[in-house]
C-alpha cells in the first residue's frame, strides 16, 4: 500500500530536526492528547457498562423477571400454568404475594413493602441463604419475618426482637374498619447491598402474607424467571397474547425510567468525551499543516525529480496516521488495563489521598464496578482511526494543488 520511499519519508518527518522542534512537541501533544481520550472513554464506558450490570443484578435478585397478577374475575390456576410450561420451554414460575404496610418499633414507624415467599420452592431457599447475614437458617415460619440491614438499623432491631406490622387491609370493628395489626419475630436480618432494598423489604412466609392482607390463594401472583432477563419484555408479548386475562409487567417495566436514565447519561457522556479525541486530532492537522509548509522546497524536490503528488500525498499522511495509530493502541491498552484493575487503583488512592473515593452509602454499591466490553472498545478504537484518518488527510491532500515552479522560485 505505501512505497519504501513513502515510508522513509514518512519516518524522517516523524523525526524532525532540531530547528523543528515545535513540531516534536506538537506532535508529541496530539500522541498523548488522542492516547488519553481512548483510555478515558474506554475507562468510562466501562464503569457505566459495569455499575449498570451491577444495578441489574441487585434489582433482579429481589424482583422476577416477569409477574403474572389476575384480574377481579379471573385466578391463576392449573390450566394456566399448564399453559405456560407447554409454550415455555424454559421458563420457570412460582406463587408469590406483596402488598405495602407500616412497621411499627417504638415510636418509631415507617413504610415498607412485605413480600411473601414460598418455602417450597428451592430457588427463594437459595436466595435467602445468600443474602442472609444474620438469622438461623433460611426459612421462614408462621409469626416471622426477615428484615434488611438497613430496617434494622434505621429501627434499632436485632434478630429475636418483635415488630408490629400494620396492613394495608382493613378489618371490621365496632369502632369502623380500621387497618389490621400483627407482632412478628425478627427471624433474619439480609443485606443486598443495595440500599434501597435492605430499607425497605420485610420478607414473610407467603401463607402467612396472604393471610396478613386478607387474601386467599385465587389472588396469588405468577413470578416467571429467564434464562435471559433481557428477553422479559419479548415473552410478556407472548404470553399476553397466549391469555390475555391477566395483567403481566416485566422487570424492565418497573424501572424502565432508571435504566433510560443511565441510557441517556452513557451517550452523552460517550458524546462528550469523543471531543476529546477530535480536539487531539486537532493537532495533527496544525502539526502536519506546519510541516508541510516548513518543507515546501523539499517537496517541490521531490516533484522535480519525479516523484507523484499521490506518493507525497500518502507519505505526509501516513505521518499523522501513525501518530494518530500509535496513540489510538496505548490509549486502548492504557483504558483496558486501568478498567480491569480499577478497585485496586481506587483503594491504592483511597489509602494515599486519605479520601474516600466512591462512598458506599452515595452509591448503593459494594466497590466500583467495570465491566470491559469487546464491542465498545472495537466502537472507540475505529472512531479514534476514522477520525485521526480524517485529521491526516486534510492537510496531506493540500500538496497536490502546490505549485513547483512558485515554490522554487526563490531558492
Amino acid at each position: 500500500m505505501f512505497s519504501s520511499v513513502e515510508k522513509l519519508i514518512a519516518l524522517r518527518n516523524l523525526r524532525p530536526k532540531k530547528k523543528e522542534g515545535f513540531l516534536k512537541v506538537i506532535s508529541t501533544f496530539s500522541f498523548i492528547g488522542i492516547m488519553l481520550g481512548v483510555a478515558i472513554l474506554i475507562i468510562v464506558m466501562s464503569v457505566m457498562n459495569g455499575f449498570r450490570t451491577d444495578l441489574t443484578n441487585k434489582i433482579l435478585g429481589f424482583n422476577p423477571h416477569l409477574i403474572i397478577k389476575p384480574y377481579n374475575s379471573e385466578k391463576i390456576n392449573s390450566s394456566f400454568k399448564d399453559k405456560l410450561n407447554n409454550n415455555f420451554k424454559n421458563i420457570k414460575f412460582l406463587d408469590s404475594f406483596s402488598g405495602e404496610g407500616v412497621v411499627m418499633n417504638g415510636e418509631t414507624t415507617k413504610g415498607v413493602l412485605i413480600k411473601g415467599l414460598d418455602q417450597k420452592n428451592k430457588k427463594n431457599l437459595i436466595f435467602l441463604e445468600k443474602i442472609l447475614i444474620e438469622g438461623s437458617d433460611n426459612t421462614i415460619l408462621s409469626n416471622e419475618a426477615v428484615i434488611g440491614k438497613q430496617l434494622a438499623f434505621d429501627l434499632n432491631l436485632k434478630v429475636g426482637d418483635k415488630i408490629n406490622l400494620l396492613s394495608s387491609a382493613f378489618i371490621n370493628t365496632p369502632f369502623g374498619g380500621l387497618p389490621k395489626q400483627e407482632t412478628f419475630i425478627i427471624k433474619g436480618i439480609f443485606s443486598s447491598g443495595f440500599y434501597e432494598f435492605d430499607q425497605n423489604v420485610i420478607f414473610l412466609n407467603l401463607k402467612e402474607g396472604l393471610i396478613f392482607f386478607n387474601k386467599t390463594s385465587d389472588d396469588i401472583n405468577l413470578e416467571i424467571y429467564l434464562q435471559n432477563p433481557l428477553d422479559a419484555n419479548v415473552i410478556k408479548d407472548q404470553i399476553q397474547r397466549l391469555d390475555s386475562n391477566f395483567y403481566i409487567y416485566s422487570w424492565i417495566d418497573l424501572n424502565k425510567s432508571f435504566f433510560g436514565a443511565l441510557k441517556v447519561e452513557r451517550n452523552v457522556m460517550f458524546i462528550i468525551l469523543t471531543l476529546i479525541i477530535i480536539v487531539a486530532a486537532f493537532n495533527i492537522i496544525s502539526g502536519l499543516t506546519i510541516l508541510i509548509k516548513n518543507k515546501t522546497k523539499e517537496i517541490a524536490i521531490l516533484k522535480t525529480l519525479g516523484l507523484s503528488n499521490k506518493s507525497i500525498v500518502k507519505s505526509f499522511f501516513l505521518t499523522g496516521f501513525t501518530i494518530g495509530l500509535t496513540a489510538t493502541i496505548a490509549g486502548s491498552l492504557l483504558g483496558i488495563l486501568f478498567a480491569t484493575y480499577i478497585e485496586p487503583i481506587r483503594i491504592f488512592l483511597s489509602n494515599i489521598l486519605h479520601v474516600e473515593i466512591f462512598p458506599q452509602d452515595v452509591y448503593f454499591l459494594e466497590k466500583l464496578p467495570s465491566e470491559v466490553d469487546p464491542i465498545s472498545i472495537l466502537i472507540i478504537f475505529f472512531l479514534s482511526l476514522i477520525t485521526t484518518t480524517i485529521a491526516s488527510l486534510i492537510p496531506a491532500a493540500a500538496i497536490a494543488k502546490m505549485n513547483t515552479i512558485q515554490a522554487l522560485k526563490y531558492e
